[in-house]
């Protein structure tokens, strides 16, 4: 079931490189090296018998177990698996609308857009939604994992005093260094993707707001022109008018020309 879920997740990242912007490709390939495989290949080994291996110098029944329940509510382990799929599930949102784009197009069975996948219109809203949602959740985990366990480290020794514990009683943890090393260079990649993140949130904003800014500039222009060609033509007529009454009355009989004169409002 587990191999499933990270075959979905890893298909989806696929998925998503296909209709990602440079930043975003970035942003994929952190989150497939540096989360995913990481967290496959060594993090899931390191945390598999975290439970067995917290001791605890006393051998009361049931110490041990409050102890780690206290200091470690959530395993670690299962901790970053619901983050990465969380962070990873707003992705859907533009797969979802692409395969959208590319249904509708199948069934009015024409050209509805120049590439559905091309990120604008509706599907750059889409895209804009599911990156502040991934930042978000980013940002979530991180403050959880932090009010969760009292910080970002992973200590040597812990005293619990909790009943069933008769008094306060050493508890160790097992590989507190190595886990240290992998805890610090996870919340790091969290870092690098929340940042990534706001950094193409950032570019396609002001990508598209230029874009606009510029169609309304060209459509000012054009409506200037337009509104200069119409006076100028305006201009035009008044003078074939005023030539073509002055030809008419140059070609009238004299004694006409002089009734015309008298009539003249000049005169």
């Amino acid at each position: 079931m587990r191999k499933m879920s990270w075959v979905f997740l890893r298909d989806l990242l696929s998925g998503v490189n296909k209709y990602s912007t440079g930043i975003g490709r970035i942003w994929v390939a952190v989150v497939f090296l540096f989360r995913l495989l990481l967290y496959v290949a060594a993090a899931e080994n390191i945390w598999k018998h975290e439970h067995d291996e917290f001791e605890c110098n006393i051998k009361q029944p049931g110490c041990e177990n409050v102890c780690f329940d206290h200091f470690f509510p959530v395993s670690h382990i299962r901790f970053w698996a619901l983050q990465l799929i969380m962070v990873s599930t707003p992705s859907l949102l533009v797969v979802f609308h692409v395969a959208y784009r590319e249904n509708r197009e199948k069934n009015h069975n024409q050209k509805l857009y120049k590439n559905p996948g091309k990120i604008d219109g509706g599907l750059l809203c889409t895209y804009l939604i599911s990156l502040i949602l991934k930042t978000g959740l980013e940002i979530f985990f991180l403050v959880l994992f932090y009010k969760l366990y009292n910080g970002f480290k992973i200590p040597r020794l812990v005293k619990c005093d909790i009943k069933p514990c008769p008094n306060t009683v050493d508890c160790y943890i097992s590989k507190p260094t190595e886990k240290m090393i992998f805890l610090c260079f996870l919340v790091a990649t969290s870092c690098l993707c929340i940042v990534l993140n706001l950094t193409e949130l950032s570019y396609l904003m002001f990508k598209y707001s230029v874009k606009c800014y510029l169609k309304r500039h060209v459509k000012k222009q054009q409506g200037s022109k337009g509104n200069c060609c119409e006076s100028e033509l305006i201009r035009h007529n008044r003078a074939a008018a005023a030539g073509r009454l002055h030809n008419s009355s140059s070609s009238l009989p004299l004694n006409m020309q002089d009734e015309h004169e008298k009539h003249s409002p000049l005169t």
